[in-house]
């Protein structure tokens, strides 16, 4: 019924702010997932359940964000309820990483018109305000770099034992800069590093091997070792053939 109701709504005029969120916490519920509640079984490194902060401002958000929040820092495995919008990185000396997609809040609020403002005053009437809500992207602080300590987000050591010893080695043997964090693995030729998530956000131990090594399977094309070509972007030949070499 509420799936048959939302598509009636999408067929109608534009769909509004109000009926994107709804539609989002309804499509949550209807698969069994409270967006503001943990699910049991998750592997994932989550932050404390505390309520989401702008980092840059340090105010707290309030009514629906909290919940757009609290789930988007669930269903993604963020390890901190610090938000930031793309200039506020920019302007604490950091930036959003290439590629990271953004969390939609919206700021609610009223105006007054000027033209009801000069009719109120005119008649002796109160002035009617109009409602509204802004939308506005902000990016967990995970998903930044290069922003201050106090603000970056430093994943927790793994717990002893996530990490095969003879696959640490190999790694720390390689001399590549090799980095713990974050919700995304991927290995960046311009600056020649690494990053996967922790151990501990995968659900089996051997799938961040895996992933660890892939990406250290890249690394090897650098310039500074076997000079692959990294220029083919996605669906090309070169990514395909640099793929495969991260595969073998």
């Amino acid at each position: 019924m509420a799936r048959e109701h939302r598509a009636a709504r999408k067929s109608g005029p534009r769909t509004n702010l109000y009926d994107d969120i709804t539609d989002k916490i309804i499509a949550e519920l209807e698969d069994g997932r409270l967006p503001w509640v943990q699910p049991w079984g998750t592997a994932a490194v989550q932050a404390p359940l505390a309520m989401p902060r702008n980092a840059g401002t340090g105010r707290q958000y309030s009514g629906i964000n909290v919940l757009i929040l609290w789930g988007a820092v669930i269903q993604q495995g963020y390890p901190t309820q610090h938000w930031l919008t793309f200039r506020q990185a920019l302007s604490l000396g950091g930036n959003v990483r290439k590629g990271e997609r953004g969390t939609t809040v919206v700021y609610a609020d009223r105006f007054t018109p000027e033209d009801e403002k000069r009719r109120a005053r005119e008649t002796g009437e109160d002035a009617n305000s109009i409602p509204f809500l802004k939308r506005f992207t902000v990016f967990n602080a995970a998903q930044c770099e290069g922003l201050p300590d106090d603000i970056a987000v430093e994943a927790p050591p793994p717990p002893p034992g996530l990490i095969e010893p003879r696959v640490e080695a190999l790694i720390e043997a390689t001399g590549i800069d090799f980095r713990i964090g974050g919700n995304r693995a991927f290995y960046v030729p311009s600056e020649d590093y690494v990053q996967v998530p922790p151990p501990q956000a995968y659900f089996e131990p051997i799938n961040w091997h895996r992933t660890a090594l892939h990406e250290m399977g890249h690394a090897t094309g650098h310039a500074s070792r076997l000079g692959r070509d990294f220029s083919g972007g996605f669906g090309t030949k070169k990514y395909a053939f640099e793929e495969l070499i991260a595969l073998s």
